[in-house]
């Protein structure tokens, strides 16, 4: 959607902008988890479509569990602690009002639970059930820093149940498929500066920049896709793992809800525009992307293992997202123009002890976001390069448990939202530099049966 800001003709078109689009990026921001495995991401996550230690592994690759002779179980919690600060920040309003605020630095904490389990059935059949968080995204500001109109509060929460079955034509060979069923949960929220959309209006007493209001956007959906995988063994020492997992489309529904400023200038705009800013359900497509992977692992002796990861994601499925509301606010576009990102890893394991295994590994993960446009507060993303450390103790033949850790150095990011691009006009300029860094601290039991 493009406009051209009139003083006196910003109209219903402007209040669309103000809360639809706000909604839309939101809605269209992935951050993809893959904290679903201690001893993967030990190794910074080489060699997980291949690796196969236990059923921890079926995330990344469902013919893993075509490789393990026990039945099994395992849980896994990760911690991530990112930190982050906004350098240099500037804004403004679409009538040239500068906007005042905090600048942002601090912390949003994170819990990601991952369960997974198979049992043998005979030689060539296995089962396994995974539940993991594939996607999420969590972003939380004050309410008076300086990009309020642009996000204050964005969390994303999925939850995918993945059935699988493995089948072993060969006793080199595993293939497996899965199904997933996807639930996701978003919370949107936003400022809405109601003195400038009424000061554009010739509204008496509107004021840029000192009279906010405040909405808020949530909705959940089902969604449903598939993932297929097979690992090859080219010696007793060597084997190679492929998978792909399928995009899954959701059609995120719920409800919008708004808080006028103090002034009264919404319930006018209100009354002026037909009904703008009045609590109204609302509708969002969202797509969790398509990915693909190739897993290596060798065992140089019987102590030490390399091994080697490449992923594809699919991120530009993303492309131009439709926001709809179920009262007379037109139709949203967003255009978040993301890429399709590549991540590579490499990683070695070491057998210390019988009862001891030591990990590491090393990786670089690249962003959708490459233009400083499309980079919004909601996803401050940046490319980022990983070492990760990990130890596996052994004290019963059946039970074992392992402790990994994940320093994440991303590099700085600009961010530079305009006023004269798509769903900026209400929420007016934001310019700074993120300085992100993150740290994954990550637990596992496996118990075999």
């Amino acid at each position: 959607m493009t406009m051209t800001v009139k003083h006196q003709g910003l109209a219903k078109p402007f209040v669309t902008i103000a809360l639809a689009t706000s909604v839309g990026t939101a809605a269209a921001s992935g951050f993809q988890i893959r904290e679903q495995s201690a001893k993967a991401l030990g190794n910074a996550m080489a060699g997980a479509s291949a690796g196969a230690e236990d059923a921890s592994y079926m995330a990344y690759n469902p013919a893993t569990v075509g490789y393990l002779p026990e039945s099994q179980i395992t849980g896994n919690l990760s911690f991530i602690d990112p930190e982050f600060e906004l350098k240099r920040a500037q804004a403004s309003t679409v009538l040239g009002t500068p906007i005042e605020g905090s600048t942002p630095e601090g912390d949003v904490n994170a819990a990601v639970p991952a369960l997974a389990a198979k049992w043998r059935l005979n030689e060539k059949i296995d089962l396994g059930l995974g539940v993991y968080s594939f996607w999420g995204l969590k972003t939380d500001y004050n309410r008076s820093w300086i990009g309020r109109y642009h996000a204050v509060d964005t969390s994303l929460t999925t939850v995918a149940i993945n059935p699988v079955l493995s089948f072993k034509p060969t006793p080199q060979l595993s293939v497996a498929g899965g199904l997933i069923a996807q639930y996701a949960d978003a919370r949107l929220t936003n400022a809405i500066d109601f003195g400038t959309i009424g000061a554009a209006q010739g509204i008496p007493g509107a004021n840029p920049g000192t009279q906010d209001g405040f909405a808020r956007v949530t909705g959940d959906d089902w969604g449903f896709g598939f993932n297929l995988g097979a690992i090859y063994e080219l010696t007793p020492s060597t084997r190679i793992g492929i998978a792909y997992r399928s995009k899954v489309e959701h059609t995120l529904k719920g409800k919008a809800s708004f808080d006028p400023d103090q002034a009264g200038i919404a319930n006018t705009l209100g009354m002026a525009l037909g009904g703008a800013f009045t609590d109204t359900g609302t509708k969002a497509d969202l797509t969790t992307p398509a990915t693909a992977s190739l897993g290596v692992l060798h065992h140089v002796n019987e102590r030490l293992a390399l091994m080697a990861e490449v992923q594809w994601t699919d991120w530009s499925e993303f492309g131009r997202l439709t926001v709809k509301f179920d009262n007379n606010t037109p139709d949203s576009l967003t255009d978040n123009d993301w890429n399709d990102t590549w991540f590579a890893s490499i990683g070695a394991s070491y057998r210390l002890t019988e009862r001891w295994l030591l990990r590491g590994g090393l990786a670089y993960d690249q962003t959708p976001i490459p233009d400083p446009r499309h980079r919004t507060p909601r996803v401050p993303g940046a490319d980022r390069k990983w070492i990760a450390l990990g130890a596996t103790y052994s004290p019963l033949a059946n039970f074992d448990i392992t402790g990994s850790w994940v320093h994440a150095f991303f590099s700085d990011a600009d961010s530079n939202q305009k006023v004269g691009d798509e769903g900026n006009s209400a929420r007016g300029n934001l310019t700074g530099t993120y300085k992100v860094s993150a740290d994954v601290f990550s637990l596992q039991t496996t118990w075999r049966f």
